[in-house]
């Protein structure tokens, strides 16, 4: 199989869906890698690492999609790259279609084959793919966040951690998994006053013994979260509902309850945001006031450290990637569970029910197209 890998071309976005090391994988497994000029210089992989282990360096674009058998990306393609769609191309990489209708129908009207990251389910529930950037945007919302309580960005004056006889910020998680528990332990670390909110009390269960008590754990419904809402310097959004769209559960009634300069972060705002008065900002420009309170939504929050990023992601990638490239989309759906979760769109037609019930749109078991 030939797989592409494109350069990012969303704002601010440096990091590459394949390493060298992921490009020498596939190679050693029979396919061939073409890469775009440049793809990896973002995170500091020359064009030289990727072609000396035996990927072939192409100057555009163009060339690599229209070449490709797979595309590998790290974000969902932008309304540029939809002319390059076609149909038995794959795409692997996160799509959050259920907060892009325009992209979903592009995908859908052209018969490209899209497998998402974010989709990738094992039995247990977890998501392979999700959560190591769950796990890095979690941290760096936290470590964000506290930036932005700074009085200089517009925020109410706070250090996290407080000085002796000044109490620390205190910080409220919404959500307890990946994200949430990224979050939890960078404000730990920082030495905050920590509230998680979640509707799992067996998670909270588990998070208050990983933890040993330094956290405080309210279950999630409107009075508590209200309130903690009320009394927060710095909230995370961390809630997920595996490739749905992020219910609003921060409303906008609770943020003109906050004090004017305390923060909020919406790391579910790729998927529409679980906080009713966000909307999705840049690297370039982050933050946005509403109410007297700092908001910072960037819909890419792990691009600002894209070295860890990428390794994170290809470690966690790349072996799906081979199985797939070794078996065909087909063959590997049906043979493994974990990757057909992954399947939103095939030949055509909308096979992940939370994206068709998104969008009002008609929904196929996935199991109908693969026989």
């Amino acid at each position: 199989m030939i797989i592409g890998v494109p350069k990012e071309i969303k704002e601010q976005e440096d990091r590459v869906a394949l390493t060298p090391a992921g490009a020498d994988a596939l190679v050693r497994a029979g396919h061939k890698v073409l890469v775009e000029k440049n793809a990896g210089m973002g995170v500091g992989f020359t064009d030289e690492e990727y072609s000396e282990l035996g990927a072939e360096i192409l100057p555009e674009a163009s060339m690599v999609w229209n070449q490709a058998d797979m595309i590998m990306k790290v974000k969902e393609p932008l309304k540029s790259e939809y002319t390059y769609f076609r149909e038995g191309l794959i795409i692997f990489t996160y799509l959050h279609l259920a907060a892009a209708e325009e992209l979903t129908k592009a995908l859908m009207e052209t018969g490209t084959v899209a497998i998402a990251y974010e989709t990738v389910e094992n039995p247990d529930r977890s998501l392979p793919l999700l959560s190591p950037m769950s796990e890095v945007a979690g941290r760096m919302a936290v470590q964000e966040g506290s930036v932005y309580l700074e009085k200089t960005r517009g925020g109410k004056g706070l250090l996290v951690d407080g000085v002796p006889g000044v109490p620390p910020a205190h910080i409220v998680v919404v959500g307890a998994g990946n994200v949430g528990t990224g979050a939890i332990r960078r404000a730990i670390g920082l030495g905050a006053r920590v509230t998680v909110l979640d509707i799992n009390t067996d998670r909270l269960r588990y998070l208050n013994e990983v933890f040993m008590g330094r956290i405080e754990t309210l279950y999630s419904n409107n009075y508590n979260l209200t309130n903690a809402v009320k009394s927060a310097d710095l909230v995370v959004g961390a809630v997920l509902i595996p490739g749905a769209k992020a219910p609003k559960l921060v409303t906008e009634e609770m943020v003109k309850l906050m004090e004017p300069g305390s923060v909020l972060v919406d790391v579910a705002i790729d998927q529409g945001g679980c906080i009713e008065t966000t909307h999705p900002t840049t690297h370039a420009d982050p933050i946005f006031m509403k109410h007297d309170v700092v908001h910072y939504a960037v819909a890419n929050i792990p691009g600002a450290v894209p070295k860890t990023s990428t390794l994170a992601l290809t470690n966690a990638t790349l072996p799906y990637a081979i199985r797939i490239a070794n078996k065909g989309w087909k063959q590997a759906l049906k043979d493994e569970m974990p990757l057909r979760k992954g399947a939103n769109i095939l030949e055509g037609k909308l096979v992940y029910k939370a994206v068709a019930d998104a969008f009002d749109l008609p929904y196929t078991p996935v199991e109908e197209i693969l026989g």
